[in-house]
């Protein structure tokens, strides 16, 4: 995974995003994916709210997703699967770039059709500790253009459209890109989460 490692390292330094479709074969998807529509249909997930636990606060008009966060210590074996990948990734990362990356959070996301995102920041006023955003897509392989939900991140200068495939995952600087994601025309589902460093 080194190869792919790098990539994402060097894509981070030259544009500050990074697109790979092979950070997870076809199976690990599959299997995170069920675990996500299993809690889905348990009732697990929870209204996605704007802002961290001081100012939060539920917004139909800015953000529509569903979330549950995922409890590392009880991780199942394929979320286990997930996070050593990500903890092989940070200690590549930390090692070559030193970042300080010290903490990471996750949690499942399921847009239904209708929902979306709009234009935001991955960061909060009294909490600068997000360092890189990750989005992991668990949707079918066979996601086309007309089913929408795909991830714009602007920068000054462009906009970069990223359609949400199967397996792709997506990694971007938390505290300079904005970005959105656009109204969904059917459900749409990924794992996203964040690598922190200290609070400042």
């Amino acid at each position: 995974m080194e190869d792919v490692f790098e990539k994402i390292v060097q894509d981070l330094l030259e544009k500050q995003y990074s697109v790979i479709d092979t950070f997870f074969d076809e199976v690990e998807v599959e299997n995170l994916r069920n675990i996500l529509l299993f809690k889905y249909e348990e009732d697990e997930f929870k209204k996605a709210a704007i802002g961290n636990v001081f100012n939060e606060q539920i917004v139909k008009t800015i953000r529509g997703d569903f979330i549950s966060w995922i409890d590392e210590k009880e991780a199942t074996p394929a979320e286990k699967v997930f996070f050593d990948r990500i903890t092989d990734f940070t200690d590549y990362i930390n090692r070559t770039c030193f970042l300080g990356i010290r903490k990471r959070e996750f949690h499942y996301a399921l847009y239904p059709k209708g929902t979306f995102y709009k234009r935001h920041l991955d960061t909060f006023q009294n909490d600068d500790s997000r360092r890189l955003s990750i989005v992991c897509y668990l949707n079918h392989e066979d996601w086309s253009p007309e089913f929408g939900g795909e991830l714009v991140i602007y920068k000054p200068d462009e906009e970069i459209t990223i359609y949400p495939l199967k397996g792709r995952v997506v990694v971007f600087e938390s505290q300079i890109l904005e970005h959105e994601v656009k109204p969904v025309e059917q459900k749409r589902v990924s794992i996203t989460g964040w690598l922190k460093t200290r609070k400042l």
